[in-house]
């Protein structure tokens, strides 16, 4: 009975969220200037489908991109010369290598901060891909709830089962645990909730990135930083102006989750606490179906529900919430690999 409880108010909480959460603004116009930041790094796959992107931005107010090469490898900087070729809504940047106490993104974006002037700061993952008009949407969403940063979610794009089991779990995990309605207008550090992949945040509220200057986990801990500076933000569904395909294999997968869910929880207490919760709620339902309980079957209801709706609201996989004792096992293979790979993980060529 206690894993059909706990699995009937994660389904309240996403229902609650898919009936009152923020929704992206239609308003096309603004009166903010904005700086779009991109830090790459061996990048080369996505440059030119992405500045081509960026040029097809009909935002009506001052707009200019600013991208870093952080230290590519690979021909990143020769290819963004070429695909940008001489259009003056382009900066780039060559950056240099992180300082002691800094990691590469944070290092990275605190070099695009500090070449840019304009009122409104965009930071932008290299493997999103946004609509036309999405810079304009994300702006009038922030002024609309009248907030100093909103993280928007892209629609994650996955092709391999692996990614069809985790991704998704990514969206879930917020819908089914925070009602966004409540802590959008609240400065509490303990609701913050954020993507770095497509965040938008008020200048004046960002004195930049030394507090998170090390922190794997950029994204959240800048939104942190900001809650406890009194500043209000949210998270938003940007299924409809974003998109992400993230990883190309499971291997890439496993690595990306391996360079960051050791730090999700806070500590290991957390990570245990974390682990004992999924499978208490993804895999103790299977179980108890196997041993005959009627409650097996009502608890695994309840959760199947709850990622169906979120598939729906984010444009998910509706088919895949069927199976999500699987990403909850894989969830926690992910946890454990983590843990243990954690003092050796490389990302894009550097140890973190």
């Amino acid at each position: 009975m206690i894993f059909a409880l706990l699995n009937f108010f994660l389904l309240l909480f996403v229902i609650a969220n898919a009936l009152t959460m923020p929704k992206l603004s239609r308003n096309l116009s603004s009166n903010h200037s904005i700086a779009l930041h991109i830090p790459m790094r061996n990048e080369s796959e996505n440059v030119i489908e992405l500045v081509e992107m960026l040029k097809t931005q009909s935002y009506p107010n001052a707009h200019h991109f600013y991208i870093l090469d952080d230290n590519s490898t690979d021909d990143t900087y020769s290819l963004l010369s070429n695909a940008i070729n001489g259009d003056e809504r382009f900066s780039v940047i060559r950056g240099s290598e992180p300082p002691a106490g800094w990691i590469g993104k944070t290092w990275a974006l605190e070099q695009l901060l500090a070449a840019s002037k304009e009122e409104i700061v965009i930071s932008l993952d290299a493997d999103v891909r946004i609509t036309s008009e999405a810079l304009s949407r994300a702006v009038s969403t922030l002024d609309t709830y009248k907030l100093d940063f909103l993280s928007i979610y892209p629609r994650q794009l996955v092709t391999s089962f692996g990614q069809r089991m985790v991704q998704p779990l990514l969206q879930w995990s917020w819908l089914s645990t925070l009602i966004l309605r409540v802590t959008m207008r609240s400065t509490n550090p303990s609701f913050a909730v954020a993507n770095g992949q497509f965040f938008v945040v008020h200048r004046n509220a960002l004195s930049g990135y030394q507090e998170v200057s090390n922190k794997v986990l950029d994204d959240m801990e800048l939104a942190r930083v900001l809650l406890r500076n009194g500043h209000k933000g949210s998270v938003v569904n940007g299924g409809d102006i974003a998109q992400c395909h993230m990883y190309s294999s499971f291997a890439e997968l496993r690595t990306g989750y391996a360079k960051s869910l050791w730090k999700a929880f806070g500590s290991i207490a957390g990570t245990i606490l974390a682990i004992a919760f999924i499978l208490a709620s993804g895999v103790a339902p299977i179980i108890l179906i196997a041993m005959g309980s009627a409650w097996g079957w009502i608890a695994f209801e309840f959760i199947v529900l709850s990622r169906i709706i979120s598939a729906f609201v984010t444009k998910g996989k509706i088919i895949d919430s069927l199976m999500h004792a699987i990403s909850s096992l894989i969830l926690v293979y992910l946890i454990i690999y983590s843990w243990r790979v954690r003092k050796s993980v490389q990302w894009k060529g550097r140890t973190l």
